[in-house]
């Protein structure tokens, strides 16, 4: 891989939703191929990511048998690996299967999973929004008040905040409905004091959304696997499509502002040089 001079490269993933291996998601879709996919993209990138952060859902069911997979399947990614609970995922589970991941930390269910670490000139905190048993998402005073303590500490460096549902309706109302519940206005609030968080990057959407927020940009990802079908009909069915899937490379320049970069998983004709026997082709 080449190297590109000073930036600080973070890629997301989001929403894997791995099973056992062999059995199929909604009994249709075995998702591991598509993020075994994904990891391979990752490796033929021009520049390797600096870490990844996966954004939620990580397992279907949240089973020791599904972590294991996971693990497996993330195996040959070199840098360091965040992981981040999703609606799908049990906690306790998590922190088993992945002990030696210390910033997890420690718990059960119930205690939720937040973290704050340097990934290259950027820092990444990652905020937990699950309620156990539930697919909507919330964000109470004491996960609110750590974030914003996190804020303060690293006032003076740029910030990528990372969380599994979207505080932000997406007008895709099924979505909607087990969106974030609870928390959301006191999130913009406290991300708007804080002038050096550069994004919020979320999972659960299954599909790539953007929207100002708090005076930055909050957004959403493809899944490596399976996307959520775009209907802004508010009585839309809830489905999803094999659309093409994806990823995000969040890229931050040296001195400069965060560019996000959405790359499609898998592989492709190319590339091919916009020239043909050195001259320009119009």
């Amino acid at each position: 891989m080449s190297t590109t001079l000073n930036n600080t490269l973070l890629l997301q993933l989001s929403d894997t939703h791995i099973r056992e291996p062999g059995r199929l998601a909604y009994g249709r879709i075995d998702t591991a191929p598509f993020l075994a996919q994904a990891v391979a993209s990752i490796g033929r990138l021009p520049q390797a990511p600096d870490a990844v952060v996966i954004t939620g859902d990580l397992t279907d069911f949240g089973r020791a048998a599904e972590y294991a997979h996971l693990r497996a399947l993330l195996a040959p990614l070199p840098m360091p690996v965040y992981l981040l609970p999703g609606n799908h995922d049990s906690r306790a589970q998590l922190r088993a299967s992945f002990a030696d991941h210390a910033y997890l930390g420690e718990g059960g269910d119930e205690d939720f999973i937040q973290y704050s670490v340097p990934v290259g000139g950027l820092q990444l905190i990652a905020l937990d929004t699950v309620v156990p048993g539930a697919s909507e998402g919330r964000l109470c005073t004491a996960r609110l008040q750590w974030l914003d303590a996190e804020l303060t500490r690293h006032a003076r460096r740029p910030v990528v905040i990372a969380l599994h549902h979207p505080p932000f309706r997406t007008l895709i109302g099924h979505m909607d409905d087990i969106g974030l519940r609870e928390g959301a206005e006191a999130l913009e609030a406290i991300v708007a004091r804080h002038p050096q968080v550069e994004r919020l990057i979320c999972g659960h959407l299954h599909r790539a959304i953007q929207v100002r927020f708090g005076g930055t940009v909050a957004a959403t990802v493809p899944s490596p696997a399976h996307q959520v079908r775009l209907d802004l009909a508010s009585d839309a069915a809830s489905a999803w499509m094999l659309e093409p899937p994806g990823f995000a490379l969040h890229a931050l320049p040296q001195g400069g502002r965060l560019v996000s970069h959405m790359a499609a998983s898998g592989q492709y004709p190319g590339p091919f040089p916009f020239h043909d026997g050195g001259q320009l082709i119009d």
